[in-house]
């Protein structure tokens, strides 16, 4: 058999392999970076820049803030202070240094709660060389006036606001929270949105039983994590132009091989990276041609979307009647 060729084509890019490390800590170091890219990572996400960090340098209000930064994916707290003690200004000096170090796609992204004042950073994160952005929505309506309608819109709006002041792809990474969410992500299609990332994930807080505290607690995810990102990447596949991410669970060869089969362009990961060295990068990849090889697939398009929700023979199997299945099956 020839060369596997393990390509995708993701917001407009031509990338090498659908692996791509997410927005996390690890690329708060450049040398990390370079490491991503030499283990084998077709394109890099940067760490977020907070909307919380942008408020702070803006009005110098962040302590009014910080009562929900323990509530997302990269809160400031879970890691040393350091590593996410830095301004805007130092974020966007950052990016252009890293995208100088490495000749892989870097994509900027932005995380955010509000409608208001991403612009302006937008276009300034695709001035310091960004090939893409990502934006992060992480959206907790506690406020019982707040409808779901309120919420699709301000991500709508956003994304309207973004997608006028920039020239670079821009991927929306949503919440899995959404009442209608097929509806709602050819919503955003329709809007122009050039990639969804399934899913943003919600870091449920703990409770101290001997301080009496609220508490974050990371879960890093694992393999079984990846159902729901799954699940709705083969739902979406075929039925939105946008490229589909899929993110959390991503761990092994063959989370990537079921997530490309149901859709997936791409498949972010941090948890895996975090657990077992950037190097594990190397694992996944020589995995995947293996088990391609031994199944006679020579490319990933062979694969891609072949067991999305309108190719397989039984398309129940991603809806209601499999939850009756699956209780049916459960001994």
């Amino acid at each position: 058999m020839s060369k596997i060729d393990l390509s995708t084509h993701y917001l407009g890019m031509n990338l090498k392999n659908p692996i791509v490390p997410s927005a996390s800590p690890l690329t708060r170091d450049i040398g990390n970076a370079k490491k991503m890219e030499d283990a084998g990572a077709s394109a890099i996400v940067m760490y977020s820049l907070f909307e919380e960090q942008i408020t702070h340098e803006a009005l110098e209000l962040y302590h009014h803030t910080s009562y929900h930064e323990d509530t997302h994916a990269e809160a400031l707290t879970y890691f040393p202070e350091q590593s996410y003690n830095l301004g805007p200004e130092e974020y966007l000096e950052h990016l252009h240094n890293i995208k100088k170090s490495v000749n892989i796609p870097v994509i900027g992204s932005l995380n955010g709660c509000t409608d208001g004042g991403w612009t302006k950073y937008a276009k300034l994160i695709e001035e310091a060389g960004a090939d893409a952005l990502e934006l992060n929505m992480y959206m907790l309506a506690t406020d019982f006036n707040t409808s779901s309608e309120d919420i699709e819109n301000i991500y709508v709006e956003t994304l309207r606001s973004v997608k006028a002041n920039i020239g670079i792809p821009v991927a929306m990474k949503i919440s899995p929270y959404i009442s209608a969410l097929g509806h709602f992500a050819k919503r955003l299609d329709n809007e122009g949105v050039d990639g969804l990332v399934l899913f943003n994930r919600f870091y449920q807080p703990d409770i101290d039983l001997e301080n009496l505290e609220v508490v974050p607690n990371v879960l890093l995810s694992n393999s079984q994590s990846m159902r729901l990102p799954l699940r709705w990447i083969a739902i979406l596949y075929g039925r939105v132009n946008a490229s589909l991410a899929a993110t959390s669970g991503v761990n092994t060869a063959e989370d990537v091989l079921k997530l490309t089969m149901t859709g997936a362009a791409v498949t972010q990961i941090f948890a895996a990276l975090h657990k077992y060295g950037i190097d594990h990068i190397k694992t996944i990849l020589a995995d995947m041609e293996k088990w391609m090889t031994e199944h006679e697939y020579d490319s990933l398009k062979m694969m891609r979307g072949s067991m999305s929700h309108k190719s397989v023979a039984n398309p129940g199997a991603f809806e209601r009647a499999n939850y009756m299945k699956a209780l049916n099956s459960f001994k």
